[in-house]
């Protein structure tokens, strides 16, 4: 069986506030590549809950958040649908996505 990592690399500053991230996945060719968030989700069949690290530097602009937030919610359409073949679910986080973007201000 091949097995393969994502390992995530935080600096912290001395209040525990994250300054720098940097992420690999070798598997993909990427080797500490610095990114300013990161949402993590993990999914515990025991307790039937979503685990999550979520996480963004001190220098990640606001405009930058809300556009990332923005293309999380149009990713999440894409899985949501392929993971369970339901187009009109889909189509409603995808109009919300829209919602948000234009009361956010990024389009």
């Amino acid at each position: 069986m091949k097995k393969s990592d994502i390992l995530f690399q935080i600096e912290l500053d001395e209040n525990h506030v994250p300054e720098k991230i940097k992420w690999s996945a070798e598997d993909g060719g990427i080797n500490k590549q610095e990114a300013k968030a990161t949402l993590i989700s993990v999914w515990d069949d025991k307790k039937m809950e979503a685990l999550r690290v979520d996480l963004w530097t001190k220098e990640m602009p606001m405009d930058h958040m809300k556009r990332f937030i923005h293309q999380i919610f149009l990713s999440l359409a894409n899985t949501y649908e392929r993971a369970t073949n339901d187009k009109a679910v889909s189509e409603s986080i995808l109009d919300f996505a829209e919602h948000f973007a234009k009361e956010s201000k990024i389009k």
